[in-house]
């Protein structure tokens, strides 16, 4: 089984390499949860990631979005906005991408907080 890791604090580049080497290479799944400001990273799917926040962290499915982080790559290409769990036609998220620009600045900022 491949390593789901939650991170709190941060996580190196060269972390999150290591963990992506088991499955994609240089691309790594990601579920950030937008409310508590944390990320799951690792794993096959988005949704397995996403599980895992929900059960040990108490997130909320709401507030989970997933992205994939291309470890190659920096600025705006860095993080991909396109998961299955984005589709949330309640909160009015009809895609896999992330259509609310806030949520997408969130996630930036976390990311970039998180990810050294």
């Amino acid at each position: 089984m491949v390593e789901t890791r939650i991170v709190k604090d941060s996580i190196s580049r060269e972390e999150l390499r290591e963990l992506a080497r088991e499955l994609y290479g240089d691309i790594i799944k990601a579920v950030v949860d937008v409310g508590q400001g944390i990320l799951g990273v690792g794993g096959e799917l988005h949704v397995d990631i996403q599980s895992q926040l929900i059960e040990k962290e108490n997130s909320r499915g709401e507030d989970t979005w997933g992205i994939n982080l291309y470890l190659e790559k920096s600025g705006e290409d860095f993080i991909e906005f396109d998961s299955m769990i984005n589709l949330k036609p309640v909160l009015g998220n009809k895609t896999r991408g992330v259509g609310d620009i806030g949520i997408q600045n969130k996630i930036v900022e976390i990311v970039t907080k998180i990810v050294k």
